[in-house]
């Protein structure tokens, strides 16, 4: 009798620990995120889709998942994961191996309309430098593009 109740507290426990395992944010994940604002940017207009993508408590911030928004000139105009950015022009940001990946991707979201960017970047909750693929998607009629990434 012992014996069970102990088995039994021990699989009450595993499955409460696997519970609290976060999953990863996957590529889908991210490519979801930028449709979700998008399609809130065409219901809702600019001004209020971009104060909703800079709400870090936002429906555009979801664990380590943020939108942003960028002109094709580098300025920021929207961004989930820090609001502080907004304004900023990131065009010569790169990576450790020398990408210019906010280049590559107004170069992607101008040429194919939406596409993946690779680069290396510090992940903030690992503190490591990891791969990281960003999602960007062209807003038609425009000169900017909305984008989202995870960690490889």
């Amino acid at each position: 009798m012992k014996k069970g109740v102990i088995v039994a507290l021990a699989v009450v426990a595993f499955v409460f620990a696997t519970s609290l395992v976060v999953k990863a944010a996957t590529p889908d994940d991210a490519k979801a995120m930028v449709e979700k604002a998008y399609s809130y940017y065409k219901a809702n207009g600019k001004e209020k889709a971009f104060s909703e993508i800079s709400n870090p408590q936002g429906q555009f911030v979801k664990g380590d998942l943020y939108v942003f928004v960028q002109d094709f000139t580098g300025v920021n105009l929207a961004h989930g994961g820090n609001p502080k950015f907004v304004g900023l022009n990131h065009s010569g940001l790169k990576d450790p191996d020398g990408v210019y990946f906010i280049k590559e991707m107004a170069e992607v979201a101008k040429g194919k309309g939406s596409g993946w960017v690779d680069y290396k970047w510090v992940n903030p909750t690992t503190k490591k430098l990891q791969t990281k693929a960003t999602y960007v998607k062209r807003i038609e009629g425009s000169d900017s593009y909305m984008a989202c990434g995870v960690y490889k």
